[in-house]
């Protein structure tokens, strides 16, 4: 019962204060907080099962999260007819020929033992494969990216909706880790930490330099939502409808004719914004729900007291005779999933898939402090934990600038040290995130929702 007011009590007072920021500033900030927290929300859930639930140490996060991106890019994006005339047969054959070298290889594998001769093998298959990947792909590519470069560049995509993208960034992200896994679950945890982000730099720089696949750093724009959009519902008269009986007391107000319709006009541009991200919040909260629905059912069914048994012994679990490099693999495989399917989620919301905003080294750490600021091994904490960083991450810098306001009130605007307070504004966020982290350790040493073993 603690434990539900505990998480009851966090809960109310973050959603208290984003609805404070909508009052103090604008509901579109609120609801822009919200979103991005409930997108955050769904990587730590991911990080949390690798982590909380078999102490996996991830440190690709992000690798993972362009996955879902590109994802969304090749799933939603029409298909560019002239570069597929030009280079799309060839990109084609090469995806064939990438398929035999894998078979190849594990034909090899299966087939002889540990020798000279295996290893030749091998090495002969990928020399080979590489040297003809390079003759087939080089001139298709060239022509390709040769094909409008102003806009297109690339093959683009299926043209379908893009919430199926959210399904195959899963997928994308599932099979990287399946690979990652196969490689690196034997290695000792901090080779495993080391692995996974040298392989997410590895897939971000091929997602970069690769434009024929996804523009590269040229970014694709104009992805389709599965909300309205802002424009559509201004011209819409039940949505102007809506707005005008929302805002009647304040319109009856006005009483020039023409006055009250420029402010009908203004409120109706403000609130197709607030109803666009009110709309992706609903969806996104739906999405958190059934996913925490579900990661909780896991997390006390007996196959999640068999991943926390191997996470506190492993040389328990394989005494009891479980397969925990297996079981390793599998659980690797479902949060990498999960956090390529908050990738897509990310891209469908911005609408744009941007490689080079990726980056590795300072928003892995992020969703990492995250998950432990909000307590590992439990679900609501590793949601929480999204929250509260995303909160301080956006609102330090009005927070900071409305402090420096008030205690120099009565200091002229040209003074040097009031000038370069609001010039170190942005590395405000810094010095909050660090001090809340500081806080958070140092009395609640387990994260604010630490985990909580029920046994049924």
């Amino acid at each position: 019962m603690k434990n539900n007011r505990d998480v009851i009590f966090a809960y109310s007072i973050m959603l208290g204060l984003i609805i404070l920021v909508g009052f103090l500033q604008s509901w579109s900030i609120a609801l822009s907080i919200l979103c991005l927290c409930l997108i955050s929300a769904v990587m730590t859930m991911g990080a949390n099962i690798q982590w909380g639930y078999a102490g996996l140490i991830n440190f690709g996060i992000m690798g993972y999260t362009a996955l879902g991106g590109l994802a969304a890019v090749l799933v939603s994006v029409p298909p560019v007819k002239e570069a597929w005339q030009v280079g799309g047969l060839s990109m084609i054959l090469c995806a064939f020929l990438i398929a035999l070298m894998v078979f190849c290889v594990r034909f090899i594998l299966k087939k002889y033992r540990k020798s000279n001769k295996r290893n030749y093998g091998i090495a002969a298959v990928i020399i080979v494969g590489l040297i003809l990947l390079r003759l087939i792909s080089a001139p298709a590519i060239e022509s390709i990216e040769a094909v409008n470069p102003a806009t297109t560049g690339f093959l683009g995509g299926m043209g379908l909706p893009i919430l199926f993208s959210w399904i195959v960034g899963a997928f994308f992200a599932g099979g990287l880790a399946y690979v990652i896994g196969k490689i690196a679950l034997g290695l000792r945890a901090d080779y495993l930490a080391i692995a996974t982000l040298l392989i997410s730099e590895i897939v971000i720089a091929v997602i970069k330099h690769e434009d024929w696949l996804s523009r590269g750093v040229k970014n694709v724009i104009g992805l389709k939502r599965p909300v309205p959009y802002e424009i559509d519902l201004q011209g819409k008269e039940w949505f102007i409808n809506l707005v005008q009986k929302f805002h009647q007391g304040s319109l009856n107000l006005i009483s020039n004719n023409l006055e009250k319709q420029q402010a009908l006009k203004q409120l109706v541009i403000e609130s197709s914004t607030v109803f666009v991200k009110l709309c992706f919040a609903g969806l996104f909260t739906v999405v958190v729900i059934i996913l925490l629905i579900v990661t909780q059912k896991a997390l006390y069914s007996p196959w999640g007291r068999m991943m926390r048994a191997i996470r506190d012994n492993e040389e328990a679990a394989k005494a009891m005779g479980k397969n925990v490099v297996k079981r390793h693999l599998h659980i690797f495989m479902i949060g990498s999933a999960i956090i390529g399917f908050s990738g897509a989620m990310l891209v469908t919301y911005d609408g744009l898939f941007t490689p080079a905003s990726y980056q590795p080294l300072r928003y892995t750490f992020i969703i990492w402090v995250m998950v432990l600021l909000g307590g590992t091994g439990n679900n609501y904490g590793a949601i929480l934990g999204a929250f509260v960083v995303w909160f301080i991450w956006i609102e330090s810098a009005p927070f900071a600038l409305f402090v420096i306001n008030a205690l120099m009130s009565e200091v002229d605007n040209t003074n040097q040290l009031k000038i370069h307070l609001i010039d170190s504004i942005p590395y405000f966020r810094y010095l909050m995130m660090g001090l809340g982290l500081l806080v958070v350790m140092r009395y609640r040493p387990k994260g604010l929702l630490p985990e909580k073993i029920i046994n049924n």
